[in-house]
């Protein structure tokens, strides 16, 4: 919104010309969702404490030194929606589909976290939605927002799927794209979700991730740069860069109040969300496979969640002491920082490793 004005400005009062620029829109957009982060999280804080009493409930079979954090108020992800969706309508070209379908992935995730957030909270139990409700309209958000950016998307990127390192190669599963995209968008939600276990674990990661593809978008959105470094020229992706830049300045303000000990958890209404993001960008930059890579961390967590369950299915048995990886170290006896601040650095290694497939040189 503010950029649409000010683009008109621009055409008549130079120094206006500043807000063409994406980077320093992406800038004003980081700084304004901490802005908004910083003023209005202690007042949110405030409320869900008063609103929850006991807070998130802590499971039973979980890590003894969990038991200490009840009383911590869930639902963060709220401040982090908000923070970064008037960040991105203000700053972000209103015009580009691109912006609404990635906000429609975002905002719809998080709808349905904060629909599971609030029957724990109500139940007082660690059950919420029901796995297969819950599954079945990420799914259908999934699939509208697949079918949106292969509408929206020129031929051959429509229904083409990129390969890292491949500059002039597309596989092409023309009308299959749409489940793909979905796919990719209910993993990697269902991913940092189940990351998100511990003070400050999953969204430090997420802003690695955020970061990355706030330089994926900057590069695939302009012709010259993605010709020079081999991938794929994705006209109008460059304003996702805005996106990006938003939810890594919602997402430190979080950390603020979010690392240990948490004075607020974000829920489902934040993980979900978050990692819609990231799958939707992904899928509009061409980016998918790489989000597997920049993302490794969450896939890890989620593997370990695969392997024990078919474990203990055909065997009985569990590879891990607990499952998500993060429990397992926990049960090992090491400290919560320590495992928090050991996967931040795998995390970051994994993100180094990812863009590396953007030949660099």
């Amino acid at each position: 919104m503010l950029y649409n004005l000010l683009f008109g400005l621009a055409d008549v009062f130079t120094p206006f010309n500043l807000f063409r620029y994406l980077t320093f829109r992406t800038g004003g957009a980081v700084l304004t969702s901490l802005v908004i982060s910083f003023v209005f999280f202690p007042r949110l804080i405030a409320w869900l404490k008063r609103k929850q009493g006991e807070g998130q409930p802590i499971r039973a079979d979980g890590p003894e030194s969990h038991f200490k954090k009840k009383g911590t108020p869930t639902m963060g992800g709220l401040m982090i929606l908000i923070a970064m969706t008037v960040s991105t309508l203000l700053w972000a070209d209103i015009t580009n589909a691109y912006i609404w379908i990635v906000l429609l992935v975002t905002i719809g995730y998080g709808l349905i976290g904060f629909g599971d957030d609030y029957l724990k909270l109500t139940k007082r139990n660690t059950k919420g939605l029901s796995g297969r409700f819950r599954l079945g309209w990420e799914i259908t958000i999934g699939l509208v927002a697949s079918a949106l950016i292969m509408w929206v998307s020129a031929p051959p990127l429509s229904g083409g799927v990129a390969v890292p390192f491949v500059k002039d190669f597309l596989v092409q599963i023309s009308w299959f794209f749409v489940p793909f995209g979905a796919f990719i968008m209910v993993g990697a939600s269902n991913s940092v979700n189940l990351t998100d276990g511990l003070d400050g674990l999953a969204i430090v990661p997420t802003m690695i991730a955020a970061g990355c593809f706030a330089l994926i978008s900057y590069l695939s959105g302009n012709a010259i740069f993605a010709n020079y470094l081999q991938i794929h020229h994705v006209p109008g992706a460059g304003e996702l860069t805005v996106f990006c830049g938003a939810l890594v300045g919602a997402g430190i303000g979080f950390l603020w109040y979010n690392a240990p000990p948490a004075m607020v958890f974000m829920g489902d209404t934040g993980s979900l969300s978050l990692g819609g993001a990231l799958g939707a960008v992904s899928v509009v930059t061409k980016h998918e496979i790489v989000l597997a890579i920049i993302g490794g961390l969450f896939v890890l967590e989620t593997v370990s969640v695969i392997v024990q369950v078919a474990s203990f299915k055909l065997t009985g048995k569990r590879v891990f002491r607990m499952a998500p990886l993060h429990h397992h170290f926990e049960k090992k006896g090491w400290a919560e920082p320590t495992v928090v601040i050991r996967f931040w650095i795998i995390a970051s290694i994994l993100a180094l490793a990812g863009l590396s497939t953007l030949k660099l040189r």
